[in-house]
């Protein structure tokens, strides 16, 4: 996992990076597990059962995906869910942007054995890396709770 600030109108790195403190101040929990299909799952049944998450699923994002740009335009803009968002990589790379309790972009690149927990009602953005390719397993209390609601723009 790789952090970093995002000055999100110049589009480059700000300077520092943001550290856990930063992350877990807006409620966001990161983990590291083994990607062994045996090894990751007691890790995520016992995230289940603490925070009720009923459904799992995996999804996979690559090149070749059917319909990609559009799959992938209905995160890149700052949004909330009234769910959690649950990943868990076993393939790829993705960006979360995050916003800091200051209401800075934290950028968070995730790779394969990252697990990320965006929680419910904290405005964020999903974008693929320039590989364009993303397999990651995503737990659901409701998967209507996955629905994008959008920041309003002044």
């Amino acid at each position: 996992m790789k952090l970093q600030w995002f000055d999100d109108e110049s589009g480059v790195q700000s300077s520092g990076a943001p550290t856990q403190a930063d992350l877990t101040a807006v409620g966001v929990t990161t983990d590291v597990l083994a990607v062994d299909p045996v090894a990751y799952q007691p890790p995520l049944d016992a995230l289940k059962a603490e925070h009720g998450y009923i459904e799992q699923d995996i999804v996979q994002l690559a090149p070749d995906t059917e319909n990609l740009d559009a799959i992938c335009a209905k995160f890149a803009d700052e949004h909330l869910h009234l769910d959690d968002e649950v990943r868990y990589v076993l393939e790829g790379e993705g960006i979360f942007d995050i916003r800091s309790a200051d209401d800075r972009w934290m950028r968070v690149t995730v790779q394969k054995g990252d697990l990320i927990v965006v929680p419910a009602n904290l405005h964020h953005r999903f974008l693929l890396t320039d590989q364009k390719s993303i397999r990651c397993v995503r737990l659901f209390k409701d998967a209507s709770g996955w629905v994008p609601h959008y920041r309003a723009t002044p």
